[in-house]
């Protein structure tokens, strides 16, 4: 599928389908709620889930890396679903993590799961960052302009013949862009919900 341009604050941005964007101008990917390690974290509170949500987001993101060649890779909140959820991973996906992000200046933003740096991987962290006319944060303001923010999960419902059909999207009002969740095991929230709005 093609990424669909929008502009904000006189810049380009590419959304792909696959739920990142991308800022030609500087080289820069931006994912949303990777919630690595979500499946480990529900099984330390007695709900058993199949582990293999961190190796699913993974491959997913790895092609998209592959993609875009970014210079700069922007995680843009709860990239893990938990303060300690970067030291449960297991060693073969910490190292095609590592691998995968190898060479590419990388930024963790805060989000209000992982609210801490993760810990043993390459990176800065820092509560939002400010990039020209753009501002990336993981929890959106009110009103806000030049703003890229994750969070809130929207979905979209497609309407088919065989029922509502809903997939993670984008959402834009010409001023700010709302991320998908990326990772393997986020729900979402209805784009007409009024806390979207």
């Amino acid at each position: 599928m093609t990424a669909a341009p929008v502009h904000i604050a006189g810049e380009r941005l590419m959304l792909d389908p696959a739920g990142v964007l991308h800022w030609p101008a500087r080289r820069m990917l931006v994912v949303a709620d990777l919630h690595f390690e979500k499946g480990s974290a529900f099984a330390a509170r007695g709900r058993l889930v199949p582990p293999f949500d961190t190796r699913e987001t993974l491959a997913r993101l790895t092609p998209l890396l592959r993609r875009y060649g970014p210079r700069r890779l922007v995680f843009l909140g709860d990239s893990f679903h938990d303060d300690d959820g970067s030291t449960r991973l297991a060693e073969h996906d910490r190292a095609a993590l590592v691998a995968a992000l190898d060479g590419i200046d990388l930024v963790w933003v805060a989000g209000n799961h992982d609210p801490a740096p993760p810990v043993g991987l390459p990176g800065t962290a820092m509560e939002a960052l400010q990039d020209g006319p753009l501002t990336f944060r993981h929890i959106p303001t009110p009103r806000a302009a030049g703003e890229i923010a994750g969070h809130l999960h929207p979905r979209a419902v497609a309407p088919t013949r065989a029922g509502g059909v809903a997939r993670p999207c984008f959402i834009s009002d010409g001023r700010r862009v709302l991320m998908p969740a990326f990772g393997a095991y986020t729900g979402g929230l209805d784009a007409t919900n009024p806390a979207i709005a």
